[in-house]
């Protein structure tokens, strides 16, 4: 399942994917910047809890940082990967 603009921690992660239950696929959290970086990008995910959104998924979730730098009209992407295990 895909969400974008989906209610997350403190604010609103860009775009979120969810894999389907009993799926091994890990989970995606995408924030997208302009003209700032990619790590900023990465760092308000985990600033503003934008993972808490999945609490009922046990697996991996991918963190991407994507940034646009207008001046040299580049992309540059950012990925981490957490682990995620409901007890």
């Amino acid at each position: 399942m895909e969400r974008r603009e989906f209610p997350s921690g403190k604010g609103y992660a860009d775009i979120v994917f969810i894999p389907k239950s009993g799926c091994i696929k890990p989970a995606i959290v995408v924030e997208l910047k302009w003209n700032k970086s990619a790590g900023a990008a990465i760092e308000q995910i985990k600033n503003k809890h934008y993972t808490d959104s999945l609490v009922s998924y046990n697996g991996d979730i991918l963190l991407a940082g994507i940034n646009y730098n207008k001046n040299n009209k580049k992309h540059d992407c950012r990925i981490e990967k957490i682990r995620k295990y409901i007890n």
